[in-house]
């Protein structure tokens, strides 16, 4: 096993915290405040899981240039007062960067037990088949 430092667990609580911020600004109707604490939170909190020097190697990979653009730049039109275009931008930053996590998650996910009937309901899968990339359920 690997041991979790404090400032791992510390981050972890940031990470949630950020996206429960973000939840609430969402859910509040796209309130510029929570949604401003909520990105700051998760990124501070992802700096203190992966350490400084990775999140920076992370988010500033050649490849990866058109996701970090959109993701910080739509972190700064929620933050100059556009709270509904920032997070369309924003979140289309995030697909870009953490595309590459997603069959990972995908397929964790379809392991939980209920939480994986629901993943494999028809409408459901071929979603989740082409978020995952899974060439072999698409040709079920």
């Amino acid at each position: 096993m690997f041991e979790i430092t404090d400032l791992q667990k510390i981050g972890v609580g940031l990470v949630g915290f950020g996206t429960a911020f973000l939840f609430l600004g969402i859910l509040l109707l796209f309130d510029k405040g929570l949604l401003a604490i909520g990105n700051i939170l998760f990124i501070c909190g992802l700096a203190c899981v992966i350490g400084l020097e990775r999140t920076f190697r992370f988010f500033f990979q050649k490849h990866k240039a058109r996701g970090t653009v959109a993701f910080f730049g739509g972190i700064t039109v929620v933050l100059l007062g556009w709270p509904l275009i920032g997070m369309l931008v924003e979140t289309y930053g995030f697909f870009l960067l953490f595309r590459g996590f997603f069959p990972a998650a995908i397929n964790f996910m379809r392991r939980v037990p209920v939480l994986g009937s629901i993943l494999n309901m028809p409408g459901i899968r071929s979603v989740m088949d082409n978020l995952a990339g899974d060439q072999s359920r698409l040709n079920v």
